[in-house]
Formats: structure tokens, sequence, C-alpha cells
């Protein structure tokens, strides 16, 4: 993508009432200023929120917006030219139950308050094989999502990394949390339904290269005391 594209989309993107970019000194440390607020102030109902994390270009958003009108959505990423193509689509078909926020996701918990957030989707994220703390299902991460998922709320993670799905089923299963669905292979099994046969773009290239693309679901009880797993990761180096 050239310079100048990118510079169109960064103009086209301030233009997006359901782009969201605030400025770092508006999170860092602090509280943004519609935390507590997105039913009321966003989408003006009581529908539950689904949040994806590292949403891209916003397909899984889109695409779970559509399906689930009852429920509203947010996508997050840092990258706005990949945020321009969700945030477009939306604007462009008056998706009421969708909006995106360009930000790093290391400050999530300054924008959204206890038990805004109903369930999250992880789409193929970078599984950080040597930094824990950059992992989106890590300890970390899990610890900062339990001040605004619901208790129980549910965690998907949709990845091509078996690194990152058995690190993160083993993590479920170290702390006893519920686990609703682990599948190693979504279309070699055919458990790919409607839902999790949404393709992002990055998904398309995982699979023209020939990798199984993994799924799993499980309940984040905010009154466990997580503890990292113990397994085997040794055996897998992506």
């Amino acid at each position: 993508m050239s310079g100048k594209d990118k510079l169109r989309k960064f103009n086209e993107n301030a233009t997006f009432t359901s782009l969201y970019q605030p400025a770092l000194d508006a999170i860092f440390e602090n509280d943004y200023e519609l935390k507590g607020k997105w039913n009321a102030k966003v989408f003006k109902n009581d529908n539950p929120i689904v949040l994806e994390l590292g949403c891209g270009k916003g397909e899984y958003t889109i695409a779970l917006s559509q399906k689930f009108p009852n429920k509203n959505f947010i996508g997050i990423d840092i990258k706005g030219a990949r945020l321009w193509k969700g945030a477009k689509f939306a604007h462009e078909n008056n998706l009421e139950n969708v909006a995106f926020v360009r930000t790093r996701i290391d400050f999530i918990t300054s924008f959204f308050a206890e038990n805004e957030i109903s369930e999250i989707w992880i789409t193929f994220a970078d599984p950080q094989l040597k930094r824990n703390r950059k992992r989106l299902t890590g300890i970390m991460f899990l610890n900062r999502y339990k001040k605004f998922l619901r208790n129980d709320g549910i965690i998907h993670l949709k990845t091509d990394s078996r690194f990152l799905y058995e690190y993160t089923l083993a993590l479920a299963k170290q702390n006893n949390l519920k686990i609703i669905e682990a599948n190693n292979d979504i279309y070699g099994s055919s458990i790919a339904d409607d839902i999790l046969s949404i393709k992002t773009f990055y998904e398309l290239q995982f699979l023209e290269q020939g990798f199984e693309i993994t799924y799993l679901a499980f309940c984040l009880n905010s009154a466990t005391t997580l503890k990292e797993p113990v397994w085997e990761k040794e055996k897998y180096n992506r």
C-alpha cells in the first residue's frame, strides 16, 4: 500500500461516525469518555456487547453484527488502514450495532467498565511465542478482561497457531475454566458452522498455506486466581 493510499484512508477514517480514534493522552492511565456508556451513548440500547480484539479489516465484527442484530459489536485494532475497510462498510450500510476503536489492546481497561462486555473474540492473533505478557490469552490479559467481562463471559479463540491454541487450552484446564468447545481442525472435523466459517483476510492466507484452523471457547470466571499452565510448549513452533 502506498503512502498516498494510506493517507487517503486515514482522512476518510475521520469521517466515519462508527470509528473512534482516541488520542493517547485520553486513555493512558485515564478512563476513556465512553467507558461504561457504550450502550447508552453509542448503540442506544441495552443489548449485550461483544468485542473482537485485533480485528484487522473487521470481517468478523461485521459478519457477526449481521448475524446477530440483537447484539452490539466492537472491533479493536491499532492499524487505521486495516480498520478503514470495516468502518467504511459499517458506515455505507448503516450498521447501527457496530463500532470500531483504533487503539492498542494494552489500554483495553481504559475503555470498558465492570460487566460491560459479554463476550470476546480473538481471531488470528500473534501467538507471541516468547513473550507471555504480550499474548492475548495469557494471564496478564485475561486478568484485564476480568475487569469488564461479565462473570463466566465467553472468550472465543480462532487461530492457525497450534502453539496459541494448545497454550490457551492448557491454561483453561489448569484453572478449571469451563470449556465450551475445543477443536484443533474445524474444517477437517466439519465443526465449522456459519459462524466459525467466517473467513478473515489472514485466515484465507493461512488456509492457502495448508494450516489447520483451531477453535477454543471457554468461560472466564472472575473469581479465579489464574495460574500458568504446565504443558509441552517445545512441541510447537508456531
